[in-house]
């Protein structure tokens, strides 16, 4: 193929992909950088009267509510994504227990509420554990000294308390805000290889998260020159005859003229310094969202070397809920390797041969129910499990679990959260449609009231999350809204090397003139 043919080619590629690529590569570059700094930008809310209709919050849909705690006979703790709240016991009447977390609601994310025996309180969040302190009528910060602050679940045994962060399991005394908790390592299982997910691989190096604070800050230097080879590009693309029309007839444009020139120049440079760079940056992110999630989902290799994923800690960001079964005398281990039982005395997590289907996002609900029987709630929907007998079945339809046919990393149930009443009624939580009976008894759950309908807006990083994902864009494209991310991530790898090619020929172009 001759040089000209090809250059006409690589221009083509380059020039109208882009036009339609650059205004979407924009907006995940700043979205991009603002999921980077999550608990930076923590406290800044977003209202959801600007957004879909689908973020209102309507009948406590949104993960506004994870689980409740009966303090009393007419007082009932609930708590999820809204914070925590106190509430009668006509669920009518709501005053807020979020005093003392830092302002906006992804500090207010709560995973578990616990109350001990003696009557403290305890609440894990995404960024840290907290004790209620009656006196001052506010939540205390433990200050534990750990890199990732994500805790998941609370557990008390007699006097002692537990909690679990993603990497580790946190004991101490129960005494409020004085409890001193020390760390525990646990060990690993006795089938432990030293893996790690594909997809938790492929995240860790689209966020750079895999290289740590550096490798952060560099991913963050790349979403911005993304911004600048999008503005560039469209700048390029709309107004070079515009500015040299302009140009002839006013000399005050030559300024503007420059800009231009500079701009594209500098368009040029950055994507031939780092186009690889971009390539995986736009590679990795595609296979992040279905469809291209579903086959790496349960892949497991292992982890790179010398990366922020080679850890000596068998269970580094892993751990996701645990629940201690009195009557058996053991604790229920929920991980994203699945479902383990660990003993008191040696804490050694031990594999159930019977594993219930939790989905890729997480655990969201774990109970028992009767003496063999656990209720497990996910995104895959909500299951009864008896691991004695390795049996399962679907909690809704009461038929056996076959298996994820479809292979869909969510089911047809969103569960968020599973409660029980003042008077002992089932409620499950959906993402999607709320707060739903269990059992045909007549009873509806009241809706949420005002108060904490105003309080309870988006975090800027969720906003950001929507956007990113495409999610923002369902209302208008229905399901096809999936297709965003894998069709954006191959015209963006299009473009940059159909760029750099093209640089490449002209460079060589001037140098043999």
């Amino acid at each position: 193929m001759g040089g000209k043919k090809l250059t006409r080619i690589y221009k083509k590629l380059h020039k109208w992909p882009a036009l339609v690529i650059a205004f979407i590569l924009l907006y995940y570059g700043i979205s991009g950088i603002l999921m980077n700094h999550r608990e930076l930008i923590s406290g800044i809310d977003i209202s959801r009267k600007l957004l879909p209709k689908k973020y209102n919050i309507e009948n406590w849909t949104n993960g506004s509510l994870k689980n409740s705690i009966n303090i009393n006979p007419d007082s009932i703790l609930v708590y999820g994504n809204i914070g925590i709240w106190v509430t009668d016991s006509t669920y009518q009447k709501y005053n807020s227990l979020n005093a003392g977390f830092k302002k906006g609601m992804d500090n207010r994310k709560i995973s578990d509420v616990h109350l001990t025996e003696d009557g403290n309180l305890y609440a894990a969040s995404y960024f840290g554990l907290f004790s209620y302190d009656i006196e001052s009528g506010s939540w205390v910060q433990f200050p534990l000294e750990v890199k990732n602050k994500r805790f998941v679940a609370i557990e008390s045994a007699g006097d002692t308390i537990y909690a679990l962060n993603r990497s580790f399991l946190f004991k101490g005394i129960s005494d409020g805000r004085n409890t001193s908790f020390h760390r525990i390592e646990l060990p690993p299982d006795p089938g432990y290889i030293k893996e790690t997910g594909l997809f938790e691989t492929i995240w860790q190096i689209h966020s750079g998260k895999i290289f740590g604070l550096p490798g952060k800050i560099y991913v963050d230097i790349l979403g911005l020159i993304t911004i600048f080879l999008s503005l560039t590009g469209i700048i390029y693309f709309f107004f070079p005859k515009w500015i040299k029309r302009r140009k002839k007839r006013n000399s005050n444009f030559k300024d503007i003229a420059r800009i231009n020139s500079w701009s594209l120049r500098w368009h040029n440079k950055f994507g031939a310094w780092i186009f690889a760079f971009l390539v995986i940056l736009y590679f990795t992110g595609m296979f992040l969202r279905p469809p291209l999630l579903i086959p790496i989902a349960n892949t497991h290799i292992k982890p790179l070397r010398f990366t922020h994923l080679d850890q000596s800690n068998p269970w580094y960001d892993k751990l996701r809920d645990i629940f201690y079964d009195e009557q058996q005398g053991v604790f229920l281990l929920s991980t994203s390797e699945g479902m383990y039982y660990m003993s008191m005395k040696d804490l050694r997590p031990v594999k159930f041969r019977s594993q219930p289907p939790v989905s890729i996002m997480g655990i969201n609900t774990l109970k028992k129910i009767n003496d063999n029987e656990y209720l497990v709630g996910s995104f895959s929907g909500l299951f009864v499990w008896n691991p004695s007998a390795s049996s399962i079945y679907n909690f809704i339809s009461g038929k056996p679990y076959t298996g994820n046919v479809s292979g869909r990393p969510i089911g047809d149930i969103k569960v968020s959260g599973t409660f029980r009443d003042h008077k002992g009624s089932l409620f499950l939580v959906d993402y999607d449609n709320g707060v739903i009976p269990l059992f045909d008894t007549g009873v509806s759950f009241p809706a949420m009231p005002e108060n904490v309908l105003k309080a309870s807006g988006i975090s800027l990083w969720n906003l950001a999350l929507e956007f990113h994902t495409g999610r923002i864009f369902e209302p208008l494209l229905k399901s096809f809204y999936v297709l965003i991310v894998p069709l954006a991530g191959l015209t963006g790898i299009i473009v940059v090397l159909s760029g750099y090619l093209l640089w490449r020929r002209r460079s060589r172009s001037r140098r043999k003139k």
